[in-house]
C-alpha cells in the first residue's frame, strides 16, 4: 500500500509516519449555538417576508458554502517545531 506523502501544512516540511516527527491538530468550528433573543418586536414583524429575505440572501451559495457558514470540521499535521510555535499561539 503506498500512502501519499504528509507535509506539514506551515512549513511544507515532509512528515514520516512512525517517527514522531509530526502532530494531528483537529479543529472543529460551529456557528454560535446560543437561542436568539425574541423580543415583542420581532414578533411583530412579517414571518414569512424574513423567510423569504434569508433564503434570498442564500441563494446564490452552494450546499457547502451555506454549511461552511454553520460547521466546519479540520485536520492538520503540524511538524515538531511548527506544532510548539502554533499551540503556544494559535491565532497570531
Amino acid at each position: 500500500m503506498n500512502e501519499s506523502p504528509l507535509f506539514c501544512e506551515r512549513c511544507e516540511a515532509e512528515l514520516q509516519p512512525g517517527k514522531a516527527q509530526f502532530y494531528v491538530v483537529r479543529i472543529e468550528a460551529l456557528a454560535d449555538p446560543t437561542p436568539p433573543n425574541i423580543s415583542a418586536e420581532d414578533l411583530q414583524r412579517d414571518i414569512a417576508a424574513e423567510i423569504e429575505r434569508l433564503l434570498a440572501s442564500m441563494r446564490d451559495l452552494s450546499e457547502q458554502e451555506a454549511m461552511d457558514q454553520v460547521y466546519r470540521k479540520m485536520t492538520l499535521y503540524l511538524c515538531n517545531g511548527c506544532y510548539q510555535r502554533c499551540i503556544e499561539r494559535p491565532v497570531g
